[in-house]
């Protein structure tokens, strides 16, 4: 029966719970884990069986809540091949001040969250910027094109700069999966 903790904000624990519970219950039949919250923010994930790949599908769901995604977002994660990244604005950008970090995370998300959306948009990842962190959801081609996006902003790009770069990537991405080759079971099928 394995089992992991994780620890998230206070702020974030209702809506872990979510209305009547619904959100905690959710997250265990999507995932097979069960959840208990302890006290200060500690979360107890439990997986009934002896797969620790329940619980460790449990701990990211909550994590991702815990970092500033909505709970469907968040159950993004049950899709085979999804992952979560967490980035540390602090780490990556040496900059500790409250007023650089909400210059920082202002520049990450835009005016009225645009230029959040576009990192979405033409990565194909979720991102939430919350506290001193940035985290992404999606796959792993996804997850490169974001975090490189994401990191060419932490260190100053421009913002048209790094949007027709993931645009580019994109297009690459797009012709190369044209160009392959198809597998026996695409022409049987």
């Amino acid at each position: 029966m394995p089992t992991l903790y994780a620890r998230i904000p206070d702020d974030r624990i209702g809506v872990l719970i979510g209305p009547g519970g619904q959100t905690k219950r959710e997250i265990a039949r999507r995932t097979g884990a069960s959840i208990t919250i302890e006290e200060e923010g500690q979360v107890r994930i439990t997986s009934a069986d002896t797969e620790p790949e329940h619980a460790m599908m449990g701990r990211d769901v909550v994590l991702a809540i815990g970092r500033g995604f909505s709970p469907p977002r968040a159950l993004r994660l049950t899709k085979e091949g999804t992952v979560l990244t967490i980035l540390d604005i602090k780490f990556e950008t040496g900059k500790r001040a409250k007023g650089a970090l909400r210059r920082i995370r202002s520049r990450l998300i835009g005016t009225d969250g645009r230029a959040r959306a576009r990192i979405e948009e033409l990565s194909g990842c979720s991102v939430s910027v919350y506290g001193a962190t940035v985290s992404l959801i999606g796959e792993e081609a996804q997850m490169e094109r974001a975090t490189r996006a994401v990191e060419l902003l932490l260190r100053g790009s421009e913002h048209s700069t790094v949007f027709h770069l993931l645009a580019r990537l994109r297009r690459n991405d797009v012709a190369a999966e044209a160009l392959d080759p198809l597998d026996d079971d695409e022409l049987a099928g």
